[in-house]
């Protein structure tokens, strides 16, 4: 799709998270999904800013500590600074990020995501990451950064609650088999555990206004990580996943938020 074929007048997941974050890449129609948000769920942003804390503590724990230099980040959305390369290679200048998404909006603003370190080296795929995900692993600019061969960090943050369980487990199935042991897989999602009718609410408007959303229990969630080593500590809160020394973790049902990183 040609970025002048933008649709601004009905709204769109990337817009509204990106006003919900603060951002400025979005148009009335997301504004007013995203303040009637806000109006079922005062804690909306919350919940979006622990997604993306979580984002930056499990690439800075993936670089720093498990020594990982490559990263596949599905689903990217609008850039919003610090973006995940920038974490990345702030722990170690040599990674490589390769950004993937199918939005035009996104490509419209992907140019932050391409300023990268001299030793490392980053870019923007338009793709669709689950359509045909072992295509994508073989894609010409992603071989191009990434050494498939060698392991992969994979970024599946805030995505898997906009796809059926058909779709969401046949990309994560895919992952798990064509990547190298030692490769790590990175995922959160919305739950309904914690305020089931709260999130209910939620779950209803979102879905007639923008997109299905799909909110999954924690033995749902644990299915997407069957097969694989998921490292301390577990699939838990957002917010609970090693947090910052000191910092006070958010309510379990004030972010409906599950967060996990397993290692192939």
């Amino acid at each position: 799709m040609d970025v002048s074929e933008i649709n601004t007048d009905e709204p769109h997941v990337a817009r509204v998270y990106d006003f919900l974050l603060g951002g400025r890449c979005n148009w009335p129609a997301d504004r007013q999904v995203a303040e009637r948000l806000l109006e079922l769920n005062p804690l909306t942003r919350v919940a979006v800013h622990a997604n993306r804390a979580f984002m930056q503590r499990s690439t800075r724990f993936l670089a720093s500590e498990e020594g990982i230099t490559q990263f596949l980040d599905l689903g990217s959305g609008i850039p919003t600074s610090p973006n995940l390369h920038e974490i990345a290679q702030s722990n170690n200048a040599g990674a490589r990020v390769v950004y993937v998404d199918n939005d035009p909006i996104v490509l419209a603003h992907a140019e932050p995501l391409l300023r990268s370190t001299p030793q490392g080296a980053t870019a923007y795929v338009e793709a669709d990451v689950v359509r045909d995900t072992a295509a994508l692993l073989e894609h010409p600019d992603v071989t191009a950064l990434l050494d498939v061969d060698r392991p992969v960090a994979v970024s599946l943050n805030a995505i898997v609650h906009f796809m059926s369980d058909e779709v969401a487990h046949g990309m994560v199935d895919v992952l798990r088999a064509k990547l190298p042991r030692g490769s790590h897989l990175v995922i959160t999602s919305m739950t309904h555990d914690y305020a089931p009718e709260l999130i209910g609410t939620v779950r209803r408007y979102y879905s007639g206004q923008v997109v299905p959303l799909v909110t999954r229990t924690h033995a749902e969630m644990l299915e997407f990580f069957k097969g694989t080593e998921l490292l301390e500590p577990g699939l838990v809160s957002g917010p609970r996943w090693r947090p910052e020394s000191g910092a006070p973790a958010e309510r379990d049902d004030h972010t409906n938020l599950y967060a996990g990183v397993a290692r192939l």
